[in-house]
């Protein structure tokens, strides 16, 4: 399959799109599985938690050149998050940066494709993220340096509700509501947990929308796990980076950690795991059937923040 791309995000989705980006979430967590078996342990919980995001942003929307992927004027994508790499990676080989044999060696000794990206290593991979705090400056980087060099792509970083807990975030958030980066568009999966524990119980990070608004950006927060407020969300982004007077977009994104297998949803046990014999087949058939309700959210009900 190869990437497709766009000047602006429609604002609804068509039932063919629909499907086609339901189905690309069911497959994509299902390779995950895939590539926890080679490894033998995995970040499944924020893997989950962020899948649908990054379908809505891969499949139709980010502008890409797989067969090209260092070309200029590609939309930049950065994950800030890099420990949830084992969703992006299925990803990128369905879009033919690299070919599918590679996912049968992640974090193998010599393998392309780490427990982090590197983007020395992997076609399609824009930055090296690990430590969490970074991706937001990087990317505020990235958009300068594209208005800099005259360049009218799109900047997009994928950040943890955790990391929020870095002083880097707002350093980077404050320069870039200063600046007014209209390109630049952050998501916040706000999947509740940490390797430690909930983020509530850690570092209380809420209210998101309002902290990033106070710094200048348009926010807005929605269902991280429903592809047509994420398209649509989108949308609203392209309408606000194009305005003269425009803002930098914070996209809130609630999502359940684990989404698509019941029995890890929500708990931050399962930020780190391994799935084996009859729980690899029942996390399978949860997946399958994840989009049979019209519950997005899941089947876990979170605490009110």
């Amino acid at each position: 399959m190869t990437a497709t791309s766009a000047e602006t995000a429609p604002a609804e989705l068509d039932t063919n799109t629909r499907e086609l980006l339901r189905r690309k979430s069911i497959e994509n967590r299902i390779a995950v599985l895939d590539q926890v078996e080679v490894s033998g342990s995995g970040h499944y919980g924020p893997a989950f938690s962020c899948m649908e995001i990054l379908v809505s942003l891969y499949y139709g929307y980010l502008r890409l050149r797989p067969d090209e992927p260092a070309w200029q004027d590609r939309d930049r994508f950065v994950l800030s998050k890099g420990h949830a790499c084992s969703a992006l990676y299925p990803i990128l080989a369905d879009l033919d940066f690299f070919g599918r044999e590679h996912l049968d060696d992640f974090c193998r000794l010599g393998s392309i494709l780490g427990d982090h990206p590197d983007m020395k290593k992997v076609p399609g991979i824009d930055f090296s993220s690990g430590s969490l705090g970074h991706g937001l400056s990087i990317a505020v980087g990235m958009a300068e340096g594209a208005r800099l060099r005259g360049i009218g792509n799109r900047v997009v970083a994928l950040l943890g509700d955790g990391e929020l807990g870095e002083g880097q975030v707002w350093e980077a958030a404050a320069h870039a509501g200063a600046r007014r980066i209209s390109r630049l568009l952050a998501f916040v999966d706000v999947n509740g947990v940490s390797v430690d524990g909930t983020t509530a119980e850690i570092l209380a990070t809420e209210p998101i929308t309002e902290r990033f608004e106070s710094f200048g950006w348009r926010s807005e927060r929605i269902d991280g796990h429903d592809h047509d407020a994420l398209r649509a969300a989108l949308a609203r982004y392209d309408a606000e980076r194009l305005r003269p007077d425009g803002r930098p977009t914070v996209i809130v994104a609630d999502t359940v950690v684990g989404r698509g297998v019941p029995f890890i949803e929500g708990l931050s046990e399962w930020h780190v795991g391994y799935f084996a014999g009859i729980d690899r087949q029942r996390a399978e058939d949860g997946i399958r059937g994840m989009f049979d309700s019209a519950d997005t959210l899941g089947k876990t009900e979170r605490t009110a923040r």
